[in-house]
This record gives C-alpha cells, structure tokens and sequence, in this order.
C-alpha cells in the first residue's frame, strides 16, 4: 500500500525532476533545436515520466499533492529560464502524466 506523502517531500521530487532537466536538456533560449535536440528531449521525459509512474506508486497522491507537484515543477522551469510555451506545454504533460499515473497506481479514479 502506498505510504502518505508530506508537501516536502513533493517538493524535494519535484525539485529533482527539474534538475534532472536541466542537466539533460538546459534552456536554449529561441532556439527549436535539431532532430537529435528533440530525441534528446523525448528521452529525457521518457525518464521523468517513468520517474513520476514510480513516485506515484510508492506515495498516495491526492489532489492537492498531485497540483502541488506541478505547480512547483512550473515554477522550477520558469526560474530555470525556460521558455514560456515550454514550461506551459511540460507543466501540462506532467499534470496529466502524474494524474495518470495515480490512477494506474491505485486503480481509482481521484474523489
């Protein structure tokens, strides 16, 4: 049975998940990238997703915990420099992502 998480805790993952994209994928500025740019950029959601699937498991997400955690993903990204569409676009995959995946997780849809 998954454990009950504390708001630091959601911080602290989610602190990592935007350190974890600013090492593999800093902010570029205008930029759009190359083909291996992007590849590089889908691999490395790939891993936070896969990161998010696991923290949704272990931990008993509720509302609040799951809009915590993109929120602070959010801002992390915007403090980080990263460029406004794409901070709108990657906080809005993970929102769904980690909805998702608690969902998955604990075979139930949220009340």
């Amino acid at each position: 049975m998954p454990e009950t998480i504390s708001a630091k805790e959601v911080d602290e993952f989610a602190d990592s998940i935007v350190a974890e994209l600013l090492q593999r994928h800093p902010p570029r500025g205008d930029e759009v990238g190359d083909r291996k740019e992007l590849a590089r950029l889908r691999k490395a959601f790939g891993r936070v997703f896969s990161r998010i699937d696991g923290f949704a498991r272990s931990h008993r997400l509720n509302l609040y915990s799951k809009a915590r955690l993109a929120n602070r993903i959010q801002w992390g990204l915007k403090d980080a420099g990263y460029r406004a569409d794409f901070v709108e676009t990657a906080t809005h995959e993970v929102a769904t992502h980690v909805a998702l995946a608690g969902t998955r997780a604990s075979g139930t849809k949220d009340r």
